[in-house]
């Protein structure tokens, strides 16, 4: 059951990459935010893969006696890509519905590097901020500069009048994940996963 209120965090989803090639410098960035995500005894939410920058936030999360809550949709079970020590297992139908799964228990949203399903899930997540159907945090992880394009042309949107001024205001772009977690840490309440 999600407790979000305005000011407390007790969940984090993670938007990341599940590419296999992604360098070195995006790997240790996700097991930097899983570690930090574990230390804070907060529950980590994501899309279940085992492999690449999602392993490696999950893997982060348990060497710091995290929880985990992995939302997989059905057909990646037959991938065999699944992290399997996870704390709590939620299969989907498909992807719309591990989206929306993902947003419902989520209190907080961090978005590391990935590819085009990592950018869909954090449009999404703008684009009902920007609507006023949601108000839990959003942050980009700008590890070696991977958002800088992307910020561009959000600033290029409110330039050509498709996106009001307010939209980049409410951007919250870190160099890193400890950031990320200072960010929450000093904006909202932390409720560690064993304060029940």
């Amino acid at each position: 059951m999600n407790l979000y209120t305005e000011n407390n965090i007790r969940s984090v989803c993670v938007f990341c990459s599940s590419s296999n090639f992604a360098e070195s410098i995006f790997m240790n960035s996700a097991r930097e935010l899983g570690r930090g995500i574990g230390k804070m005894g907060l529950t980590l939410i994501y899309g279940g893969a085992s492999i690449n920058m999602m392993g490696q936030a999950a893997s982060g999360v348990h060497e710091e006696g995290g929880r985990i809550i992995n939302v997989l949709p059905e057909f990646f079970r037959k991938k065999e890509i699944e992290y399997l020590d996870a704390d709590e297992l939620i299969v989907t139908s498909d992807m719309r519905s591990r989206k929306a799964i993902m947003e419902e228990n989520a209190d907080a949203f961090i978005a590391l590097p990935g590819g085009i399903g990592t950018l869909e899930e954090v449009t999404e997540i703008l684009s009902m901020r920007q609507l006023k159907l949601m108000s839990k945090p959003l942050i980009l992880v700008n590890t070696d500069g991977f958002f800088d394009n992307l910020i561009t042309l959000f600033n290029d949107m409110v330039l050509r009048k498709f996106v009001k001024p307010e939209f980049i205001e409410t951007l919250v772009v870190v160099p890193d994940p400890q950031s990320a977690l200072d960010h929450l840490s000093t904006q909202y309440t932390i409720l560690p996963h064993s304060m029940g």
